[in-house]
This record gives structure tokens, sequence and C-alpha cells, in this order.
């Protein structure tokens, strides 16, 4: 008769950047209390899970009364370039919903992610854009981008050829002068 040997070894196919988030109801609470861990690694998996928990309009709506906003607008000022980056893609996410939207409006979320418009990463400046553009859809959402963005646009790097013009996106292989150089 053969004995059952458990292995020491993690199957091939286990990544270990992501959260188990099988807590239930639990489980947005715990992913907001893992965000404001000082362990990078427990903060990067949280982020990962949210990226996958948010698709839902009710996950959204329960992250924003709980507070992962105000976690998540913290961790935009983190000094990893990762943690920004997945912070911005979580708030993309939050920002294709209705429910997002009006939430990022109520916490001024806005104004946080406007001091990422000369982020050094692409990824993070491409998020920052869609989410901005998610929140134009909303009228409101539309006149507070605009007071965030200067009238005379604002050129947003080589690695992303987009150039906001008070407040609307236009694609652009190149910058006016005057908006690389931040002069009106």
């Amino acid at each position: 008769m053969a004995d059952a040997k458990i292995s020491m070894y993690l199957p091939p196919n286990v990544n270990p950047t992501q959260a188990a988030i099988a807590y239930g109801c639990r489980a947005l609470p715990k992913l907001n209390e893992e965000l404001q861990s000082d362990d990078l690694l427990t903060r990067q998996k949280a982020l990962m899970a949210l990226c996958d928990l948010m698709h839902d309009p009710e996950h959204v709506y329960t992250a924003i009364s709980i507070g992962c906003l105000e976690s998540l607008k913290a961790l935009l000022k983190d000094t990893n370039d990762l943690v920004r980056i997945k912070t911005t893609e979580v708030l993309c996410i939050m920002a294709t919903h209705n429910v997002g939207r009006e939430g990022f409006l109520e916490h001024n979320v806005i104004q946080a992610l406007s001091f990422l418009l000369s982020d050094a990463q692409p990824a993070c400046r491409e998020n920052l854009y869609t989410a901005f553009k998610h929140l134009a859809q909303l009228p409101a959402g539309a006149l507070r981008h605009c007071v965030c963005v200067p009238p005379s646009g604002l050129w947003l790097g080589p690695g992303f050829e987009m150039v906001l013009w008070g407040g609307s996106v236009h694609p652009s292989p190149r910058a006016p002068a005057a908006a690389v150089r931040g002069q009106s």
C-alpha cells in the first residue's frame, strides 16, 4: 500500500502576489486594513485583490462606505511605483461605475489624483487619464475636472502622448511649447 506524501513545495500555478480574499462579507474591511499596513507586500497584495473585486458595483459601494477611498488616497503618495500604479488602477476601475464616480466627488479624490499628473510612471498617468475620462461623464465631475486642469493645458510626457486642454483631452504627438514649459 502506498503512503501519502505531503509536498513542501507550492503548486506551480500559485501566484504569491495574490491575496486570499475568502473572507466573505469581511473581505473589504480586511483589505482596507491591509491597505494601511506598513508591509509593502501586504499593501501590494491588497491592491491586487481590490483590482479583482472592484468590477462589481456592490463591492465599490461597500468599499466607499467603509473608507477605502481615504486609504487609496493615502497610497497615491506612496514611494513604491507598483503601489501607485495599482492604486490608480483600482481608482480607474471604481470610476467606471456611477457609484464610484459619486464617491470620488464626495471624498475629493480628483484633487488627490491631480498630484500624479507629472508622475514618472506612464502607467500611473494612463490610469489617471482614464479615471478622469470616466469622471467627466458626470456634469459635476466635468466641472471639478476643469478646475483641476490649468486652462493653458498640461503635457503628460513622452510616454503618454496626450495634452489636456481646459478639461478636454486631445491626442497630440507634440505638446505646444507653452504647455511643456508650464507657461500660459
